[in-house]
């Protein structure tokens, strides 16, 4: 065991003294994260070239009502309260008339749209007023190069709906007047339930928030990703040139193969546990500091842990197994990629386990040991209660599974760590873990 320690002590500290762990350690969240920092740090750099909008109306009743939003619009909100320079584009609407080729008016539109003489055009349909009696006509439809994002769809919405309200009462004899809360929305609000504290009082249900429901889970999924990519990935290339450059056979020369293989995966943990310590308690520290500590999992942290560990173990030995098995950088590169499924299958379904972790779906996958630590985990983190023998059952699952992965793996290690010049195949993987 001396010796694993020492081997390990020496992978370990191999790679936490390098610069290159310091600016991984830096860089990986930034990398993970980049498209919403970049989202913060852009969200004030609005283009504000003036927008043209064309609006063909077949039924000719929004022409007022749009160009008066507009004109709100453009002299009330896309001003800087601070100081009140320019931070919206102007919306420009001109109305044009339907022609008897409508067809052929909509591409010369679409031509302009392309040149960027237009920005965008509206096309409202003669009976969206009355939709029942001519519901294919019933429609108001934005064309645009990128329509689905643009924001100027989703400000047409209001007046144009709100508007539709008002021609339907006035052609029904009703004044709007006499309902004046017509027009007031009621929001659905998102709230938790209701518990009872140690005197039995019951406490009222706080606001669901988005940050905890989605967030969390999503950050914990993230950095259990991020530390096996850093623990566990490494040691195939790794293993691999040390085969090949013969390094190996000096080492086994103290060693066996199996302590070798045993101080490999320890290093790349203890390398893992070092940069989930820092993230870890960095983010905890953060968000302490920032008046957010009802959002850190604490309860989560223990079942992170373990499953953390669990899974690099997992993976360091199913990674140096196939390392020694590899001869060059080629046979490394096309083993890497089965290799990362326990990681890539629970990043796929991220989205739906979230949505519904109770589901049978997210139940059987959270127990099929190669994906139970990250899609365990995922659906801890989420704010629905699992049931209690959920997180043990997949917890003893994968530990037998793991300790099975070692057990073959290191059959593979030693029967392939010397060999020089072996095809890559997947019977000789299949011998060399049943023979040895």
């Amino acid at each position: 065991m001396y010796k694993v320690l020492r081997l390990a002590t020496r992978e370990y500290l191999a790679a936490v003294r390098t610069k290159g762990f310091i600016v991984g350690l830096v860089m990986l969240p930034v990398f993970m994260s980049g498209s919403m920092i970049a989202m913060m740090l852009l969200k004030d750099h609005v283009d504000i070239r003036e927008r043209r909008i064309v609006v063909i109306d077949e039924t000719g009743q929004f022409s007022e009502v749009l160009m008066e939003q507009a004109r709100i619009r453009n002299t009330e909100h896309i001003f800087s309260p601070e100081d009140s320079s320019q931070v919206q584009p102007i919306y420009n609407i001109e109305f044009v008339e339907p022609e008897h080729n409508l067809t052929l008016q909509l591409g010369v539109l679409s031509d302009r749209v392309r040149s960027g003489d237009l920005h965008a055009f509206l096309h409202i349909g003669s009976s969206i007023i009355h939709p029942v009696g001519d519901p294919e006509n019933a429609f108001a439809d934005y064309h645009a190069e990128s329509a689905a994002l643009d924001d100027i769809r989703n400000w047409l919405r209001d007046p144009i709906n709100n508007h539709l309200r008002r021609l339907r009462l006035e052609q029904a004899g009703i004044d709007e007047a006499d309902i004046p809360d017509l027009f007031a929305w009621s929001w659905i609000s998102a709230k938790g339930l209701l518990t009872v504290d140690d005197d039995g009082n019951i406490i009222d249900a706080g606001a669901s928030n988005e940050i905890r429901a989605i967030a969390v889970p999503l950050v914990m999924m993230m950095l259990m990703f991020m530390m096996s990519m850093m623990g566990a990935m490494p040691q195939l290339s790794a293993v691999m040139e040390e085969k090949t450059q013969r390094i190996v056979e000096v080492i086994l020369g103290s060693i066996t193969p199996f302590q070798f293989m045993l101080g490999k995966i320890l290093g790349g943990l203890a390398v893992a546990l070092t940069s989930t310590l820092v993230y870890l308690g960095g983010g905890t520290l953060f968000m302490q500091w920032r008046g957010f500590e009802a959002y850190i999992p604490y309860d989560i942290f223990p079942w992170f842990v373990v499953n953390l560990v669990l899974l690099l173990f997992m993976l360091g030995a199913l990674m140096t197994s196939l390392g020694s098995v590899a001869n060059d950088a080629k046979d490394a590169q096309s083993l890497s990629f089965p290799a990362m499924f326990p990681m890539m299958i629970p990043m796929f379904v991220m989205m739906p386990v979230l949505k519904e972790p109770l589901s049978t779906f997210s139940t059987w996958l959270s127990l099929i040991p190669p994906f139970t630590p990250m899609v365990m985990t995922l659906r801890l983190a989420s704010p629905v209660t699992i049931p209690a023998w959920q997180p043990w059952a997949g917890l003893m699952g994968v530990l037998l599974f793991t300790l099975l992965v070692v057990w073959a793996g290191s059959r593979i290690f030693r029967a392939a760590i010397l060999m020089q010049g072996v095809p890559l195949k997947f019977s000789n993987i299949m011998r060399w873990m049943t023979k040895g």
